[in-house]
This record gives C-alpha cells, sequence and structure tokens, in this order.
C-alpha cells in the first residue's frame, strides 16, 4: 500500500518537472557568471546524464506504442518528415545567412539535425495539445535519428568542417538507441521496477539536462557572452521558425487545432543534450556544442511561453480530432 505521503511527493515532482524551463534558464544565466558551479560536471557525466535521460524517456515506451503509430499514421508521419526536413533546412539557412563562424555554424546544423526532445511532451501536456501524439511522435523520430542525424549532419554540416558520419552514427547509436532499448526492455521485463521508477525519471531527466547545459555555458562563458547576439538571433529564430512552420504544416495539410499545437511543439523543440554530447564527441573544436546548449534554455523559454498562451486558448471546434485524415483517428 503507497505511504500517505506518496501522492503528495508525486504532485511536487511533477510541478517540479513541469518548472524545467525555469531551471534551464536560472542555471545557465548562473553559470555565466559563477561557470566553477557548473563545470565539475563535465566528460563522460555528460555522456552519462544523457543516457540516463534517453533510459527515461525508455522506460515509459512499450510495445503497444509501437502499435499505436500504425494507427495514426499520417500524423505521426507529418510530426516525423517535418522534423527531418524543416528544421535541417532552417539550421543550414540561418547559418548561411547569419555567417556563422564554423564552429557555431556545424553546431547550429547540429541541432537542427536531432530529434525532438522529450521536453516537447511535457509542454505539450501544459498547452493541452494532443499529449499521446506528443510521445509518439519523439519516439518515432529519436528511433529516427540514430541514421537521419549523423545522414544529415554529414550532407550539410559537411560542407563546412569534416564530418565522420561513421563515428557520429555510432555514437548516435551508444547515447541514444542502446539507452532506449534498455529501458524498453526494463519495462516489460520488470514490471515492479518500471512502476518505482517512472514518477522520478522525469525530474531526474530534468536534472541532467540542467546539469548538462549548464556545464557547457559555463565551460564557454567568455565565448558565449562576447558573441551574444550572433548565437542569441540564430537559435532564436531557429526554433521560432520551427515552431511556427511546423504549426503551418499541419495547418496546411487540414489537421484540426489540436494537432497543429502538438506538430509546432514536436518540430520547435529539439533534444538539444543529444546536439551537446554528440558535438562534445565529435567535433574538435568546443565551441561546436555551444548552440546546443544555448538551444535547451531557447526552446524551453519560447515552448513554454507558447504552452502558457495556448493554455487558455482551449479549440473550440467540437470536430477536432486527433487527425481526422486518418480513418482510425
Amino acid at each position: 500500500m503507497p505511504a500517505p505521503h506518496a501522492p503528495a511527493m508525486i504532485r511536487a515532482l511533477a510541478i517540479f518537472t513541469n518548472l524545467f524551463p525555469v531551471w534551464v534558464l536560472a542555471a545557465s544565466l548562473l553559470a555565466l557568471v559563477r561557470p566553477h558551479w557548473f563545470t565539475w560536471f563535465s566528460g563522460e557525466a555528460i555522456v552519462f546524464g544523457l543516457a540516463v535521460i534517453m533510459l527515461g524517456m525508455g522506460i515509459t515506451l512499450s510495445v503497444e506504442d509501437f502499435k499505436r503509430v500504425l494507427k495514426l499514421p499520417k500524423a505521426v508521419a507529418l510530426g516525423f518528415g517535418a522534423q527531418f526536413v524543416i528544421m535541417p533546412t532552417l539550421g543550414y539557412t540561418l547559418a548561411k545567412v547569419l555567417q556563422l563562424p564554423p564552429p557555431f555554424a556545424v553546431g547550429l546544423i547540429l541541432v537542427s539535425c536531432c530529434p525532438g526532445g522529450t521536453a516537447s511532451n511535457v509542454v505539450s501536456y501544459l498547452a493541452r495539445a494532443n499529449v499521446a501524439l506528443s510521445v509518439l511522435m519523439t519516439m518515432c523520430s529519436t528511433f529516427g535519428a540514430v541514421v537521419l542525424t549523423p545522414l544529415l549532419t554529414k550532407l550539410l554540416a559537411g560542407q563546412i568542417v569534416e564530418v565522420d558520419a561513421w563515428k557520429l552514427f555510432l555514437n548516435t547509436v551508444q547515447v541514444v538507441l542502446v539507452p532506449v532499448l534498455a529501458g524498453l526492455g526494463l519495462h516489460h521485463a520488470l514490471p515492479r521496477v518500471t512502476r518505482a521508477i517512472l514518477p522520478v525519471a522525469p525530474p531526474i531527466a530534468v536534472l541532467a539536462i540542467v546539469l548538462i547545459v549548464a556545464s557547457i555555458i559555463g565551460q564557454r562563458a567568455e565565448e558565449i557572452i562576447e558573441h551574444a547576439g550572433l548565437l542569441l538571433a540564430a537559435v532564436g529564430l531557429l526554433h521560432a521558425g520551427g515552431f511556427g512552420l511546423g504549426y503551418l504544416a499541419a495547418r496546411l495539410l487540414g489537421y484540426g487545432a489540436l494537432v497543429r499545437r502538438t506538430v509546432s511543439i514536436e518540430v520547435g523543440m529539439q533534444n538539444s543534450g543529444l546536439g551537446a554530447v554528440l558535438a562534445r564527441n565529435n567535433f574538435a573544436d568546443p565551441l561546436t556544442a555551444v548552440p546546443s546548449a544555448l538551444s535547451s534554455v531557447m526552446h524551453s523559454v519560447m515552448g513554454s511561453a507558447l504552452a502558457g498562451l495556448w493554455r487558455w486558448r482551449t479549440p473550440t471546434d467540437p470536430t477536432d480530432r486527433t487527425d481526422r485524415t486518418d480513418q482510425t483517428a
């Protein structure tokens, strides 16, 4: 029988998780003025932190989730396609138009080629969008990223610096596929353990991403301050474009407001932690990881602001469904 304080603790953990933009922003600002508070979290600790995040995602998945994708193929395909078409195109275009220095350009392209992040699921919940669809889109883009992130990065960033696509692929398998599959296996092999872990997995993931982002910002605080205007413009435009074009794509294809919101959030929010780890492990210049760190702050703040706006604007169309064009919707 659960302890009497269990519900209160679960609510507290949920509140902590929902406030993730506050923690990311606060830690990032502190890292600029007190770098040593966060730079201790470095090296393999960053890789381990991302593995914990992806493991946490994996334990939330089940075989049933994969079956649900087959019931909503068009909506999920829209989110998947928009993720790997809109964002990489934006990242490459902004890097060229803004004439970013090579490490920042490569870093921006890399994070734009990453899948949607689990934070998008939280923001979809706050925005009263379709959370189940958001989870399915994140799941599919995460698995797709194992091949598409190295491939797209090689195609686009390879025009600026040499990109070892095979090394990038192996690294993506290690930090994405292995922990997610391990979590999926844990979900089915040890259901009791999974149920015990589930309430604490999201706040642990929030803590891990906060430490990863703040550590990278702290390590490169001087360079970030020096190039703050250019970096913030590039990262801000990347995510603003993702949110806007994701919404527009769903609207043009005839989806209702709930799907529009869900696709917008899924496209606009990247797995910036993955971008940071891949940048750190695969590129010699440490500045390549900076756009991913700033991306985490930017999309968290922008996504939360959008969620706040949408939370108070409930769709009035009573026929609005998950996917009007899917027969099974």
